[in-house]
């Protein structure tokens, strides 16, 4: 197959959307497709709606030899009203990989309007999807309806090698001292960093310590703040800021860490949960989004509702009082991770699913 990609920025992006995006195009050129990659440049959300009046865009996408166009969703502000205008130039159909919707993340009610407006405008403008959850293509259907040729294709997390045996995931979560947290995801307010630091002010000294693992640059003000939040909260000397790390600095963290928790506002999957349960972690997330495809609350992990720093900072008193308990669901964590689709097969399930449209 020959296949166009339109993305934002750069396909090494930080953030799970992208490792996924990645993952697809890595699967699909070893099998011998050619991927071309179409990079807009990442500007603010009324810019990006200006791209739908563009002609040299339009005619650099009427112009590609490809036997399917495939749009990041995240791109949705640039094509709701150009995909449009290119249906009715070319024959490829255009496939759409839907992370999750930006009307599904917290705006004002105002705002979240004009994304209500441009999104569907956008879903509706496309041939067909590729979801990362069950959760995901439901949002989609309940705002444009069930009638669109769909594959669900869940992220995995074995890009890491955990390599722990239930042995060392036994002796790690008995070991004595403070339970060690981890927050693994790009410091943004989405994710609930705030949340977390809320919950474990309300600790004992001395019984947690958290490293937080992420890019600070993805949103330098809400970085700034939660360091600054941190410190004024006097837990400087247990929270490290460690930024992004190298895969083998995250396999060590991983390997150290009892419990990860991202308390988001709203996750379309969450790899980095899976990436935890791959190395024993329970995982707390949230009820909003799609956590609860992966996560079985109090058995490899914790769903809690936004923004509830109280009872987190309760599970987590739990889990450093009750080594038993941390070692049921560490070890259950593990279980759930190894019948997970690894990256090959949810990327070959989107592959025969493009092989259909493509000759549709």
């Amino acid at each position: 197959m020959r296949l166009g990609l339109l993305i934002y920025g750069s396909l090494d992006s930080l953030s799970g959307g992208y490792l996924y995006d990645r993952k697809l195009v890595e699967h699909l050129q070893e099998q011998g497709d050619q991927v071309e990659a179409i990079s807009l440049p990442w500007r603010n959300y009324m810019s990006h709606l200006g791209d739908n009046l563009s002609s040299s865009l339009l005619q650099r996408l009427s112009a590609l030899e490809v036997d399917i166009l495939l749009q990041d969703e995240l791109n949705h502000p640039s094509l709701f009203w150009l995909n449009r205008r290119l249906q009715q130039r070319v024959s490829y159909p255009i496939i759409s990989i839907v992370h999750h919707l930006r009307l599904s993340e917290r705006h004002p009610t105002w705002l979240n309007q004009l994304y209500l407006c441009v999104e569907r405008n956008y879903l509706t403008s496309v041939n067909g999807f590729i979801y990362n959850s069950q959760t995901t293509k439901n949002v989609v259907e309940n705002l444009v309806g069930a009638g669109y040729p769909s594959q669900v294709a869940y992220p995995a997390g074995n890009q890491l090698q955990a390599g722990l045996t239930e042995g060392e995931i036994r002796q790690r979560a008995i070991r004595p001292g403070p339970i060690q947290v981890l927050f693994l995801g790009n410091v943004i307010p989405r994710k609930g960093l705030h949340t977390l630091l809320q919950a474990v002010s309300q600790l004992q000294a001395g019984s947690w310590s958290l490293a937080v693992i992420g890019s600070l640059e993805s949103d330098q003000t809400y970085a700034a703040h939660m360091q600054q939040l941190a410190t004024q909260m006097r837990l400087s000397s247990q929270v490290r800021f460690l930024g992004t790390l190298a895969d083998h600095e995250l396999t060590d963290q991983l390997s150290k860490a009892h419990v990860l928790v991202v308390p988001s506002s709203y996750e379309g999957f969450g790899i980095a949960y899976l990436e935890g349960m791959g190395f024993g972690l329970p995982a707390i997330a949230t009820t909003a989004g799609s956590a609860h495809e992966l996560i079985t609350h109090e058995v490899d992990g914790y769903l809690i509702e936004p923004d509830d720093a109280i009872h987190l900072a309760q599970l987590l008193k739990n889990l450093y009082e009750n080594r038993k308990q941390l070692t049921r669901m560490s070890l259950a964590a593990q279980r759930r991770f190894s019948i997970h689709p690894t990256w090959k097969q949810s990327m070959a399930q989107i592959r025969t699913f493009l092989l259909q449209m493509s000759t549709a």
